[in-house]
């Protein structure tokens, strides 16, 4: 017993030993090359690895960005970013006469494939994208100035384009005051929402994830763009082959019914200072997921996606995904068992994460 209790006291001490010295050498190298902006690069040049899935899935999204242009789609994303911007100019107070004269020919001719498309091959367009699209700009062109001549070109632009659709008013409005949900309500949900990680063995049904879902789509994204998608499993073994994938649900995967995947699509984008606005739409999304799922009467749990190269590799060979195609997090979807625990989680005070007026002090 003597002799046990030693050498576990002497293996603990190898393991504390190992650990520290791993942290010295990792301070060291931290240390120093996260001093400069120079020591930074010449650092991730010898280790281009880390990130090299990133920067791959950041070309190859803006690559497909200009191929989609040339293919039908059922969303166009270079239309919704468009339209968006002109709703911002509608809503600006005070309202300029004349605005979005450095893109609104380029926005015309994203709409004039979109009625091209939509004319040729009907049901392949989105038509409810499409509608929001022709209202908007009859209403840009019922507030713009008609001597403008780039307005007046796009405005003749506009209407040869022959959209067969009325209008519908899908234009900028009024908020409305209050809601059905006051704060109370609400920070209750937030306090019943805790991650469940132990479920019935029940189906969830689909409606209820497609209703949680149209929550989702109304969750502020950049541009309106929407820029990712829920792959959704809730047959048994596909939950299992997409659940065993992360780290995160070790120990609990097995008993998973159902699983979204939340999938950022880089293809939304022609530039790489946007690349981060899928993991922040993709997350706001999310969040307004699971608390839908709650109100319905089904509890979540996200599982941790990290950016590690044989997962990512494994993650994109089983669910089918383009190299632009990031895994932002996933999210197990259940009944929650009545005999299973959930981590109290003890959250920050709000003196900890909350600071006013910073600059300066």
């Amino acid at each position: 017993m003597l002799n046990t209790l030693k050498r576990i006291a002497k293996d603990l001490l190898a393991i504390t030993w190992i650990r520290r010295v791993y942290e010295f050498v990792n301070r060291a190298i931290l240390e120093t090359f996260g001093s400069s902006r120079l020591l930074t690069h010449l650092f991730y040049f010898v280790s281009f690895i880390t990130f090299n899935r990133e920067q791959s899935a950041v070309l190859r999204g803006r690559r497909d960005y200009y191929r989609n242009k040339r293919r039908d789609r059922l969303s166009h994303v270079e239309l919704r970013r468009n339209v968006h911007r002109l709703e911002k100019g509608l809503i600006m107070r005070p309202r300029r006469e004349v605005f979005a004269r450095d893109y609104i020919a380029e926005t015309l001719e994203f709409y004039a494939d979109a009625v091209a498309q939509d004319r040729a091959k009907p049901g392949t367009m989105e038509r409810s994208e499409l509608a929001w699209a022709h209202d908007v700009l009859t209403e840009y062109f019922r507030v713009s100035s008609g001597s403008d001549a780039t307005v007046a070109a796009a405005r003749r632009s506009f209407e040869g384009a022959a959209y067969g659709g009325e209008f519908t008013g899908k234009v900028p409005r009024l908020k409305l005051a209050g809601g059905p949900v006051d704060y109370d309500r609400l920070a209750e949900l937030a306090a019943q929402r805790r991650s469940v990680r132990w479920f019935e063995q029940r189906p969830v049904p689909r409606e209820l994830i497609d209703q949680a879902l149209l929550v989702a789509s109304q969750a502020p994204t950049a541009c309106n763009r929407l820029p990712y998608e829920f792959l959704i499993f809730d047959e048994k073994t596909q939950v299992r082959a997409v659940s065993s994938i992360p780290f995160g649900a070790a120990g609990y995967g097995d008993n998973i019914p159902a699983i979204a995947v939340v999938v950022g699509k880089l293809g939304a984008y022609f530039s790489p200072r946007d690349r981060h606005a899928i993991y922040v739409d993709g997350s706001l999304a999310a969040m307004s997921f699971i608390l839908a799922l709650e109100t319905l009467g089904l509890s979540s749990c996200i599982i941790n996606w990290p950016d590690f190269e044989p997962l990512e590799r494994k993650m994109q060979k089983t669910l089918g995904l383009d190299l632009s195609d990031r895994v932002v997090m996933l999210v197990a979807i259940g009944y929650a068992h009545p005999e299973g625990m959930v981590p109290f989680s003890q959250k920050k005070e709000l003196d900890t994460f909350r600071r006013y007026n910073p600059i300066g002090r």
